[in-house]
């Protein structure tokens, strides 16, 4: 990942700049790379750079040949090979960057660029001869980005990765919404990305093909090895983050088999496969949690039957502890759920970066998109349980997706996550809902699982079967029931019954309903006292109509084994 902060139409962007590149500085962390900047009329964009393809030429902003175009991105372009490819030399490349082929998408297709982008992104792109700017976000929102205001700069707009490069000149800040783009000739945001599926009105009916799952996904992962550098997979131990690390393991053993030549393009071609890549012999695998935790026993399985190279690192409930404000303070959220699992993700990503990792891979997202949270076991019909699966994948940049970039990024580590992949939600979202259902014969995810079952098929087993039929854990109790329970019994001793009872007026109707919740949002605000900061945050809303208790913790559904008595 990279960081970006642009501005434009700033009044006097030349006496702005010195303050623009300190803002741009507050997210370093994402990129301490290389930093770079442009600025020309009354545009300025400022880059902070993560390399990880196009390491000798793709510093940033990118630019074209006579300099009227300037683009600062923050992501990965998987489709980049073939996209330069089909362009047939119509335009003059100067770097490597698996970036640089938005400049020519936009000269070809102006607003409607992002379509033609296989990837997750987010970008401002400075067209100098229109004065014009447009911004856009990948369709999910795995990569984070925020639009900002100032009273004090009227016609300005401001863009930047994380909301706090923007919290001390705006007064009106928002989280860029995923699929869309921004164009300052219009001043208007659209959406970009209509899938079949977006509409939860319309119910699919796609008959299940077990085979086409597997293939699909095992195509995103490949997309995913997309790297200079070397990369690894977070492995709980888990189904989702197993299943990402079996493919990994596979997929890195065919790319060393390849013939690579080391100055090619990485990227996938078009029929599939890597066109260069780079990793250390095997594949290394990281796992956290507190010593002795479900998912640290689970992951050991399954990195010895795969064969990577496996690191576990555990922490103790005080460094989870005295961790919290600044995950807090690089989050951007004050939502329970998040914050829970964002920390032990935070603690590991610092030591995988100290193993000289850029990039890992992640299973973020086949919960919202199997319906495999446990409350998903009551849904009445299954109309109902294909509407919650995309009002959870709709949400996704507020939840998961943020956690997964923004606990990584805090250390200069990239995240990918193939369950989000264009043509896996394509396939996936489109799947007959009453084949997703967890009924009486069929576990959570049961269509996933299954579609990797190879019993009877003459193929090496992706995982073992205690592990391909393990039961859902929330990744924030998988490291250790202790931790969630060590949180709220500290935040009873923070938090007093007469504070609790009376929350901050400016707090409006977003009330804390614990007191952990009452706990976080006050390191919040400590870090972000405006209202408009807060108003960038969204909560996880349990669906109690469902049975889903308050606390999102997996324990607190009853049809966990572990399930505390009611």
């Amino acid at each position: 990942m990279c960081g970006i902060f642009a501005c434009h139409h700033h009044p006097d962007v030349i006496s702005f700049k010195p303050k623009a590149l300190q803002l741009s500085k507050l997210i370093r962390h994402r990129g301490p790379d290389w930093s770079g900047n442009f600025i020309k009329n009354k545009t300025i964009i400022a880059h902070e750079r993560l390399a990880i393809v196009g390491l000798d030429s793709g510093a940033q902003p990118l630019t074209n040949e006579d300099d009227t175009l300037a683009l600062g991105v923050n992501g990965e372009i998987y489709n980049h090979v073939i996209i330069r490819r089909q362009l047939g030399g119509s335009y003059k490349f100067k770097t490597q960057s698996d970036c640089e082929v938005i400049i020519p998408l936009y000269q070809k297709y102006d607003i409607d660029c992002p379509n033609y982008l296989d990837g997750m992104f987010a970008f401002v792109l400075y067209d100098a001869v229109k004065d014009r700017m447009i911004a856009a976000r990948d369709p999910i929102g795995i990569t984070s980005l925020y639009m900002g205001r100032a009273s004090t700069c009227p016609g300005a707009v401001f863009f930047a990765s994380e909301m706090k490069s923007l919290s001390e000149v705006c007064d009106d800040i928002i989280v860029f919404p995923p699929g869309h783009v921004y164009d300052s000739a219009t001043d208007k945001i659209t959406r970009y990305f209509n899938p079949s599926w977006w509409d939860g009105n319309r119910i699919p009916s796609t008959p299940l093909d077990y085979k086409a799952i597997r293939t699909t996904l095992e195509a995103s992962v490949r997309k995913r090895l997309m790297a200079e550098v070397p990369y690894g997979v977070l492995l709980s131990g888990g189904l989702d983050s197993s299943l990402i690390a079996s493919i990994a393991a596979r997929e890195t053993l065919k790319a060393q088999s390849l013939d690579i030549d080391s100055e090619s393009l990485t990227g996938v071609d078009e029929k599939g496969n890597l066109s260069g890549a780079a990793s250390w012999p095997r594949l290394h695998s990281y796992a956290v949690g507190l010593p002795g935790a479900p998912d640290l026993v689970a992951a050991q399985k399954v990195a010895k039957f795969i064969g990577t190279v496996h690191h576990e690192h555990t922490f103790t409930l005080q460094e989870g502890l005295d961790a919290l404000s600044d995950v807090i303070y690089h989050l951007e959220t004050y939502d329970v759920t998040t914050i829970r699992a964002s920390t032990p993700m935070y603690l590991l990503s610092r030591k995988i970066k100290a193993q000289g990792v850029k990039m890992v891979l992640s299973g973020e997202g086949s919960d919202e998109i199997f319906g495999g949270y446990l409350y998903f076991g009551a849904a009445p019909s299954k109309d109902d349980f294909h509407r919650e699966t995309v009002q959870r994948v709709k949400n996704l940049h507020f939840a998961d997706c943020l956690r997964a970039n923004k606990s990584t990024c805090a250390w200069g580590l990239e995240a990918r996550v193939p369950f989000l992949d264009k043509a896996f939600l394509e396939l996936v979202m489109n799947i007959d809902p009453a084949e997703k259902m967890i009924t009486k014969d069929r576990i959570e995810k049961y269509i996933l699982r299954k579609a990797f079952d190879t019993t009877g098929e003459d193929i090496k087993p992706y995982l073992p079967d205690e592990i391909l039929w393990r039961q859902k854990e929330q990744f924030s109790d998988g490291v250790g029931y202790s931790w969630i329970d060590c949180l709220k019994d500290t935040a009873e001793k923070f938090v007093s019954d007469e504070d609790f009872a009376n929350p901050k007026p400016e707090w409006g109707e977003d009330v804390p309903t614990t007191k952990e919740a009452y706990w976080y949002r006050c390191m919040f605000d400590e870090h972000f006292p405006s209202q408009t900061c807060a108003s960038t945050v969204m909560r996880w809303i349990p669906k109690a109509d469902w049975g889903c208790a308050e606390d999102p913790s997996g324990r607190y559904v009853k049809s966990h084994l572990s399930a505390v008595p009611q």
